[in-house]
């Protein structure tokens, strides 16, 4: 179910990884204890040092610094000249990080239906110690570095501020008071807790008396009743609860709940946020068991061995919209990222993605197997997944080709009950449903409403649908990934398999197929029934050349190879725009074999109003520039009012170095061009009125108007948008994880008058 996002080779096996919930970050710590922070959206490596030991540029950079501040008879041993001993966890520190971690604690807790009113829970201001500031906090067993990213200065705390005791593992206390904040916790081989203020960089309080072996893990959760807890795992297998509010003024803080959790230690502790209920502690241990505990009672809820024989070393708390039953992620030392299936019922455990099919070939040698060792989660956008291996950081997001495909039919005028066809594997299928109508009632003045937007005194309503399926009985062709779309007036739904590549045209009140052949670009009217296709030759099958024959038979096979590539890409190029519409017999009919546009082979086509082709273009760009967008600024719609003008673009990327103007949009009635070259879109959508578009680009989507002449409207920064539909003026844009809305106004102005 997922696929590669991006990837960075190496040498040394990953053991440490996390994401920064905002910037494209990734930090990581490598099992020669160098870690690096990596931007992983423009695959540049942000900063690296070698942690384990003395990094020599940063000593040099604080003794110029010292020389540069007058400061030359400082005595003592630099604490940058420390070594810093084995690494045993790397995280990132801001505002940014303060506030979702926060906001993650105070979701989960208000899920439950006993959850209080969190007034004391709000969101404090940011200190003036980390204001602005982008911190990598990196946890060695001498010391702490804290590295700001903005400066490039750090702090090293050695060990001897913190009772000269081994640092294991670290957490950021979310609630504290203002003359401590902000605040974080240390687990030690001693089984204490030490806390040290980022502002005075003291230790300003212990938690003792629960572990009697080193601590392994550290996470602050909220419970329902708006307490906010620390608890701890360690080698001795205990999970202990600690009050984490500190509103009183003792410095030793004792254990409220200890509970025996796994043999041999605990390994790592997540929160799990339960819709319409309390959070979930998720727990993995040396023993090879998975263990979920009620955070009201703290009880086992379930415990579960996921990989037979082999202990989880890393888990995660999933919830994605596409893969609503899986809610759990772990990895252990092979090659797989596995998904856990309703865990506290049937608690299936799966193979959610096989590594070694993501990375490139040549990256895997034949003795050299992929093994992961640590995997995370991002916590604000869930399709990815970032996991460190023995041949370097994976990260994947996921993959939309896991789903079937699937085309909403129109709903008839006056009915309740909504259809969409889809296709799984080499079946056609129909699925009828309806919504309940019953409304949730106005929250008004009554009752608090938390931040799942419904009132605390209300129960959780869910959404009940009927729904029906139905087999249609004309088989699908093809087992292969399959795209489906339907025609403006729903009575045709089209099938491509772009793989094969071919396409079916059915008709959808008897599911008879009216129009069929090869090729995977279709497109179309959203006014009449009628389409655009780029009809395509099979590919010639290529002759076996069997290793070990004679060299003459090798270069036949390979000379007749070569020829039948050569077809190939010529048939390609050739290859033309042909535009056909379906009668009202239900026959489809050839309104146009060739459109008339460039000589450059056609790669994509977009369906609308109006017609969008994508050509193929020699010109080679950077992957950063390829994201930039042309703004459209005028253009009278040819076919709709406006005639012999051309599609105008103010492009601020018109530089060399800009992104490709390899996109034209036609007329459906001329089938001439009506607009001048422009950036190509990831896709268009087009509303049923015909007076707004949509084009989407990777990190934009500009909005433009179309009647009673085209003009550009402006651009939203909505990035990696994957889809939208329009209703009425609104434009509803789905993203891997979200779904944005946009209000469109057109207004009026001089051209409308």
């Amino acid at each position: 179910m997922l696929r590669l996002r991006a990837f960075r080779p190496t040498s040394d096996k990953v053991v440490k990884i996390q994401l920064h919930p905002t910037h494209p970050w990734l930090v990581t710590a490598d099992a020669n204890d160098r870690v690096s922070v990596w931007d992983w959206e423009h695959r540049q490596v942000i900063y690296e040092l070698k942690a384990g030991g003395v990094d020599e540029r940063r000593l040099v950079g604080v003794k110029l610094e010292k020389l540069a501040e007058g400061d030359t008879d400082s005595k003592g041993k630099p604490t940058e000249a420390i070594r810093g001993g084995s690494v045993k966890q790397v995280s990132f520190y801001d505002d940014d990080v303060r506030f979702w971690q926060h906001w993650r604690n105070c979701s989960a807790a208000a899920e439950a239906p006993t959850a209080v009113n969190q007034q004391s829970s709000a969101f404090s201001a940011p200190a003036p110690s980390t204001r602005g500031r982008h911190f990598v906090v990196i946890c060695c067993e001498n010391k702490v570095i804290f590295l700001d990213l903005v400066t490039m200065r750090g702090r090293d705390v050695p060990k001897q501020e913190l009772d000269n005791k081994s640092l294991l593992c670290m957490e950021f206390l979310s609630r504290s008071s203002s003359s401590d904040a902000p605040l974080v916790a240390f687990g030690s081989s001693d089984g204490v807790i030490r806390v040290l203020s980022m502002l005075t960089w003291k230790l300003v309080r212990r938690y003792t008396g629960g572990h009697k072996g080193a601590i392994s893990c550290l996470m602050t959760f909220m419970s329902a009743a708006g307490e906010v807890h620390l608890v701890s795992g360690g080698s001795d297998g205990l999970l202990i609860l600690w009050s984490a509010d500190h509103i009183h003024d003792s410095r030793e803080l004792v254990p409220k709940i200890s509970l025996k959790a796994h043999d041999g230690g605990v390994v790592a502790v997540e929160l799990s946020r339960v819709m319409g209920s309390a959070p979930q502690l998720i727990t993995i241990g040396a023993d090879k068991t998975l263990a979920i505990w009620d955070t009201v009672t703290f009880k086992e809820i379930r415990r579960i061995k996921p990989v037979p024989k082999l202990a989880c070393h890393s888990v995660a708390s999933w919830c994605h919209p596409r893969a609503p039953n899986l809610d759990i992620l772990t990895c252990v030392k092979d090659s797989h990222i596995w998904a856990i299936e309703h865990p506290t019922y049937s608690a299936l455990t799966r193979p959610l993605c096989e590594l070694s099919s993501l990375v490139p070939p040549q990256v895997l040698t034949q003795h050299k197997k992929l093994r992961v060792y640590c995997m995370v989660a991002h916590p604000l956008q869930p399709h990815l997944v970032a996991t460190g291996t023995n041949i370097g950081i994976i990260l994947s997001e996921f993959d939309p080709r896991a789903l079937p495909a699937v085309a909403p039919l129109p709903t008839p005028a006056e009915s309740k009950e909504h259809s969409a066809v889809y296709i799984v594997e080499r079946e056609l299928k129909l699925l009828n449903f309806q919504l309940s109508n019953t409304a949730n009632p106005s929250l008004g003045n009554a009752g608090v409403t938390s931040e799942t937007g419904r009132s605390r005194n209300d129960p959780l309503e869910q959404l009940v649908v009927k729904q029906t399926k139905k087999h249609i009985s004309t088989p699908a062709p093809h087992d292969s990934y399959s795209i489906l779309s339907v025609s403006s007036s729903g009575k045709y739904v089209a099938v491509i398999w772009p793989d094969i590549p071919s396409f079916a045209v059915y008709k959808a009140s008897d599911w008879s197929v009216v129009d069929s052949g090869t090729g995977k670009l279709f497109a179309w009217d959203t006014c009449r029934d009628r389409y655009a296709l780029v009809e395509s030759a099979l590919p010639p099958r290529m002759p076996l050349i069997v290793k070990g024959g004679s060299s003459k038979k090798a270069k036949e096979a390979a000379a007749v190879a070569a020829q039948a590539a050569a077809a190939a890409a010529s048939a390609a190029s050739a290859a033309t725009v042909q535009v056909r519409i379906l009668l009202d017999d239900g026959t489809a009919h050839v309104l146009q074999r060739s459109i008339d546009g460039r000589s450059e082979p056609v790669i994509g086509l977009h369906g609308g109003a109006l017609l969008g082709v994508t050509y193929r273009t020699s010109r080679r760009i950077s992957p950063v520039t390829a994201t930039a967008i042309s703004t459209v600024q005028s253009m009278p719609l040819s076919g709709f009012g406006g005639s012999g003008s051309s599609f105008a673009s103010d492009d601020p990327f018109s530089s060399k170095e800009g992104p490709p103007q390899n996109f034209q949009l036609y007329s459906w009635e001329t089938y001439q061009p009506v607009s001048g070259l422009l950036a190509q879109p990831e896709w268009t959508v087009w509303d049923q009125t015909v007076e707004y578009c949509a084009f989407a680009y990777q990190q934009y989507i500009v909005i433009s108007s179309l009647r009673p002449q085209f003009r550009y409207l402006g651009d939203v920064s909505i990035p990696f948008a994957t889809g939208a539909v329009w209703h009425r003026r609104q434009l509803f844009v789905a993203t891997p994880t979200t779904i944005e809305c946009v209000f469109v106004d057109a207004g009026v102005a001089a051209i409308d008058i």
